[in-house]
């Protein structure tokens, strides 16, 4: 040994290694906690089923493909929460209008309207209002995250056609799987405008962690109960 050479240093814990830690500690998170949410609630999916196909003519499970990490599509499970093969144009165009010509944040109509002002509109079912208020309409994509298609926690599933409006930082939201709920649902969900909802799509992924996970967990609950929540 040269004297005087320099002492082997300890090694450093390497941060790409903790971080695949964390993501395989985040799916086993979301299958374990996906069989246990599917089995609590299972009498819950028995009721809504039974009041969709009461309510209005169709299946109850509404099946419709999105986009998931590296915008791979997938079939998304919903409760249908609006007549049986709605249009979607009315969606598409609004989708369009938003990206198109999107009002400032200072804009008092915006704040007012939020983003789903289509949520009145004609396609709804008699039900359907309550499902999304209450986000029962969400609990079949538990089914996807399952499947390894969603997770519980992520960015919005979008459509094909949101897409076409993106711009290059909007698509980083598709580097990770898609969720039942997220920053935006917990940080002010439909009183958001479309761009906003996509920066925190965004803000998600770069800055992800597990605790950011159980941080809109926990803020989801207060959210699906109360109306209120928040995870920053």
């Amino acid at each position: 040994m040269v004297e005087g050479s320099a002492r082997r240093q300890p090694r450093q814990p390497r941060p790409l290694l903790w971080r695949r830690l964390q993501r395989l500690l985040k799916k086993l998170i979301d299958y374990l906690g996906a069989g246990f949410l599917l089995v609590l609630t299972l009498p819950l999916w028995v009721i809504v089923a039974l009041a969709v196909r009461w309510t209005s003519p169709g299946p109850a499970l509404f099946r419709q493909e999105r986009l998931g990490k590296n915008q791979h599509p997938f079939i998304m499970y919903k409760f249908r929460s609006m007549v049986h093969r709605a249009p979607e144009e009315p969606h598409r165009a609004y989708i369009a209008q938003l990206l198109a010509d999107e009002p400032t944040p200072d804009d008092d109509t915006q704040r007012r309207q939020g983003l789903y002002k289509l949520d009145a509109d004609p396609r709804i079912t008699p039900i359907g209002n309550f499902l999304r208020q209450s986000s029962l309409d969400e609990l079949p994509q538990l089914l996807n995250v399952l499947r390894g298609e969603a997770s519980l926690v992520g960015p919005r599933p979008v459509l094909a056609y949101e897409v076409e409006h993106y711009t290059a930082e909007m698509l980083e939201r598709f580097e990770v799987e898609p969720g039942i709920t997220g920053l935006w649902q917990v940080s002010g969900r439909s009183s958001l405008s479309y761009r906003q909802m996509v920066a925190l799509d965004v803000d998600y992924v770069r800055r992800w962690s597990l605790l950011l996970d159980v941080k809109i967990l926990v803020a989801t609950v207060g959210v699906v109960l109360w109306g209120r929540g928040r995870a920053r």
